[in-house]
């Protein structure tokens, strides 16, 4: 960034002001300076916008914090094929999203500094969404020895995963959540028990008239209430990652019930579709953990409308063409979902089960609380991280038009509302409809 742009003064004007963290909702504007917000609210630029600012007519459309997507994987560096450290910047700001959390399983895999060093330097190179990147909970995802938890940290990783493994030895848990805890940092789980989950698709009824093999609701069940168990022998701090099954809201809903220090989220796939969209063995359904029953889907909803679940992530994993063209045996898991999450998350807003505000929490300043990120919100001297949309414009979804350089995703044709105009990160604007 120039000299000049880290001193320009923008005004955005005629702006519906939203910030879920203040519970700002009000008609205003807003400015920013540089890199940061430095005034807003309902009586800024009343007697009008002084010369030398650059204006920015909103036209009545929302301003909001920029998106924070937790669960991105960028498959750089390693497969490059399928999307890069660029590609992912320019589909995420096209869903209004301004910061990502990266995932360690890259090849090779985020498991020592240099390889959380690489990812902050290439996404300083592509001067998109700002890229916060995960270490490895264990050293090349094996879930035996744990990675250096505070040399990693002090290099940028914002919490401990294995990914789409599962820490499947319960003493590397144990230790893992004593570790985190030391260095007051947060332990993020694949919440699928390995031995129940070699399936292809949701066990049931199904799964067996298709001929494929299943995956019980119970892989993800026992998981999670095994951790839980881990958590309170340890009093480290826990994060179920995609949580697909009702059991598993349930558990999760007691654990906090019981005042432990434990989060979840799940991604829109799990409360927009249900294991009929695999019918017809359609890949690009394929995700893991699977796609579940309707009874699922609905609870995954409700846990979102009552606050159990307390974000929704993107869970971004994109493929070529040639991973998911395939017998749905042999195809990926996985699907694109950067450019989808915003309109998908509004649906819990369009269908009145949540305000616009608790809805915008969701995917902003509960996800950069749960990492501890200083994103996700408006307030003097907060980043100039901002998306303009509309929520209520209509459109169809169409897979084609992806900015990502993959296109698997099972809602093409898909109604959607909620259209991004702009999404600016520290002062730029890095997307313009």
């Amino acid at each position: 960034m120039s000299q000049l742009d880290n001193k320009t003064k923008r005004a955005y004007i005629n702006a519906h002001l939203i910030d879920p963290a203040s519970g700002l909702d009000t008609k205003g504007a807003l400015l920013t300076e540089g890199i940061h917000i430095v005034d807003f609210g309902p009586d800024l630029f009343k007697d009008g916008v002084p010369e030398g600012i650059e204006t920015i007519d909103c036209q009545g459309n929302h301003l909001a914090p920029g998106l924070v997507d937790i669960r991105v994987h960028l498959r750089e560096p390693g497969d490059e094929h399928k999307e890069t450290i660029l590609t992912a910047g320019q589909a995420a700001a096209a869903g209004g999203i301004t910061s990502i959390a990266a995932l360690p399983d890259s090849t090779p895999v985020l498991d020592d500094v240099s390889g959380v060093e690489y990812v902050a330097r290439r996404a300083r190179e592509a001067k998109m969404v700002k890229i916060f990147p995960y270490g490895a909970l264990t050293k090349r995802l094996e879930g035996k020895e744990l990675t250096e938890f505070g040399l990693l940290s002090e290099f940028g990783a914002v919490a401990f995963t294995d990914s789409t493994k599962a820490i499947a030895n319960a003493q590397t848990m144990r230790r893992a959540l004593s570790y985190a805890k030391t260095f007051n940092t947060l332990i993020v789980q694949h919440p699928e028990e390995p031995t129940l989950a070699g399936g292809v698709m949701n066990g049931g009824e199904i799964s067996t008239r298709m001929g494929l093999s299943g995956i019980p609701t119970y892989a993800e069940i026992i998981m999670v209430e095994r951790d839980i168990r881990l958590v309170e022998m340890t009093g480290g701090r826990y994060h179920a990652a995609h949580l697909s099954t009702a059991g598993a809201v349930d558990i999760i809903r007691q654990a906090k019930a019981r005042g432990l220090p434990v989060t979840c989220d799940t991604a829109p796939h799990y409360f927009c579709l249900n294991e009929n969209s695999v019918l017809d063995y359609r890949t690009f359904a394929k995700v893991s953990p699977p796609l579940r029953s309707e009874e699922d889907r609905e609870a995954i909803f409700q846990g979102l409308a009552d606050g159990t679940i307390d974000a929704i992530a993107s869970d971004h994993s994109p493929h070529d063409q040639d991973s998911k063209r395939l017998p749905f045996a042999q195809a990926e898991f996985g699907i694109v979902g950067l450019e989808t999450l915003f309109p998908l998350a509004l649906q819990l807003y369009h269908k009145k089960a949540l305000s616009l505000l608790d809805c915008l929490s969701l995917v902003t300043n509960k996800p950069a609380e749960i990492l501890g990120l200083p994103v996700g919100k408006i307030a003097k001297g907060a980043a100039a991280d901002l998306v303009l949309f509309n929520p209520d414009s209509p459109y169809f979804i169409d897979p084609e038009k992806f900015k990502s350089k993959s296109k698997n995703s099972p809602f093409t044709g898909f109604p959607a509302q909620g259209k991004v105009f702009r999404t600016v990160v520290d002062g730029r604007t890095i997307y313009e409809r």
